[in-house]
């Protein structure tokens, strides 16, 4: 189990609407959150993360045009 207490959240310098995704370096895993239901949290492994990171930035999450 990942240890998530003493995690240090973060967000995204764009986010103003308070309503934010975080997410917090935890050694060999990476957690994410929602800011407004912090209790709730989840993990992933570092690969996992990169992977899914590259995938946004690649556009496989962009909606299709209508």
């Amino acid at each position: 189990m990942v240890e998530l207490r003493a995690a240090v959240w973060r967000r995204s310098t764009k986010c103003e609407s308070g309503s934010c995704v975080e997410v917090a370096d935890l050694d060999e895993n990476v957690g994410l959150r929602n800011s407004t239901r912090p209790e709730i949290a989840i993990a992933f492994s570092v690969e996992t993360w990169r992977d899914f990171i590259a995938g946004v930035r690649a556009g496989e999450f962009d909606q299709p045009s209508a």
